[in-house]
């Protein structure tokens, strides 16, 4: 992958302070009645996420409009709250049964299963409140809702992938079977928030296909990375249990591929993402050193 001259700490950085300012606006205080369900909601919300989807979301919409668009933050606010909601309700007993979570403990740990399954429950009603009330054209809100929707759905979506991920447990893993549970599980709420970013930010229809081959190809990246991680990396660096995947029998691209090949699909992924920008130029930068962070992170 060819060296760019950005601060992806910087970068990063930034994306969390403008997602954390925006969320802390976008919920209610935890002395709003009743004070238990949204102490629950920012437990998790504000439990030290990296905030890689709003950064995405940002990024691509300085792709597509050569500088942050005002009010994209709302959007990655609201992006951070699907993510979050998943994250409760994957940690629950009845799914992967969590104990923690970033570091911390789970939602349902801290608060008790039903509170948790609230907590979930109300992060996504929230976030779908705040989308449609974006600071963006008519045309542009409808379609980033549509896109959304559409990935935490049931088809080729977060929700869908979650149950061929359950459904899966146990079984013999096939190379078909795990890039179909990666890139709807995991891949398509990055997918989606790179091109909700763009459409956010004015794009035209070949610059959601550009986005589309992008995210897709990163988000896949991202999944065997964590994969990865789980196997290689303790539960104190990684903030969440390590090890869990193979104790279940998960289907995952190591059980299948191996940890070294892996690494390779991941790093040829990220590149073949890259290519997808080439039209952009140096405005896509801040998207790629994201999208490298992806491979190359640690936890």
């Amino acid at each position: 992958m060819k060296a760019m001259n950005v601060d992806v700490k910087s970068l990063l950085n930034q994306g969390v302070e403008l997602t954390d300012r925006a969320l802390e606006e976008l919920l209610p205080s935890v002395d709003t009645v009743p004070a238990s369900i949204h102490g629950a909601m920012r437990h998790s919300v504000f439990a030290g996420g990296k905030r890689l989807r709003p950064v995405l979301a940002m990024q691509a919409g300085i792709t597509i409009a050569g500088t942050l668009p005002p009010g994209i933050a709302r959007l990655g606010a609201a992006i951070e709250m699907l993510h979050t909601y998943s994250l409760i309700h994957d940690d629950l007993p009845a799914l992967d049964n969590d104990d923690l979570r970033r570091g911390k403990p789970t939602c349902h740990k801290a608060f008790g299963e039903a509170i948790a399954i609230l907590a979930g429950d109300a992060l996504q009603t929230r976030a779908f409140e705040v989308l449609a009330g974006l600071d963006a054209p008519p045309a542009a809100t409808v379609q980033i809702i549509g896109l959304i929707a559409n990935a935490v759905g049931t088809v080729d979506g977060m929700i869908g992938g979650q149950v061929l991920d359950i459904e899966s447990e146990h079984l013999k893993p096939t190379p078909e079977l795990v890039n179909a549970i990666h890139r709807a599980k995991t891949g398509a709420l990055i997918r989606v928030s790179v091109v909700a970013g763009g459409v956010f930010a004015g794009a035209t229809p070949n610059d959601v296909a550009r986005l589309t081959l992008f995210g897709s190809k990163a988000g896949l990246a991202f999944q065997i990375v964590d994969d990865v991680l789980d196997l290689t990396v303790d539960s104190a660096q990684l903030g969440k249990t390590a090890g869990k995947d193979e104790a279940t029998e998960k289907a995952t691209w190591p059980a299948v591929f191996g940890i070294e090949q892996s690494r390779a699909d991941a790093a040829r992924l990220i590149d073949e993402a890259f290519a997808a920008l080439d039209a952009y130029g140096s405005r896509a930068d801040g998207l790629k050193a994201v999208a490298r962070y992806l491979v190359e992170r640690k936890n």
